[in-house]
């Protein structure tokens, strides 16, 4: 089906997804409102931190394959930084569509993790001292929200 009949089929908020140049395809909609309390919280998380799915999902009600979606669709990167939620063993998890350290987007991930001063034992983060919990998390979006 052509792309003109598909939008004409599913409407102007459903319009066909865009396929960026790395090859990623991404939803052609605007984000929905829990995409955009997702990437709020991911925008809180600093350059040295990671947080993971599990938490982010504690801290917005919710679950981790709705914030792993979520950043899978992320049409805002780098200003959103999806690279900085990593699975909850502390594995890189995965990185624009992709999963597992064999795919070169997450070596990618890995890439700007170390460049940002996360340490790796293998293709793991060495140390929980890098996560960021639920409440940390939540503090540091209400702490953005209030300007400071």
């Amino acid at each position: 089906m052509g792309h003109r009949r598909a939008r004409r089929r599913l409407g102007p908020c459903m319009a066909p997804p865009f396929t960026t140049q790395a090859g990623v395809v991404k939803p052609n909609r605007p984000p929905t409102a829990y995409e955009q309390r997702v990437y709020a919280m991911c925008q809180a998380i600093p350059k040295g931190k990671v947080s993971t799915y599990g938490q982010m999902a504690k801290a917005l009600s919710s679950s981790a394959r709705a914030v792993g979606q979520a950043m899978r669709r992320n049409p805002f990167a780098p200003a959103v930084p999806c690279h900085r939620v990593v699975a909850a063993d502390l594995d890189l998890g995965g990185f624009s569509g992709s999963w597992g350290i064999s795919c070169s987007s997450v070596q990618r991930k890995k890439a700007m993790l170390e460049q940002e001063g996360v340490k790796f034992l293998g293709d793991k983060i060495s140390s929980a001292l890098f996560l960021l919990t639920a409440e940390e998390l939540t503090r540091l979006v209400q702490q953005k929200a209030a300007g400071q």
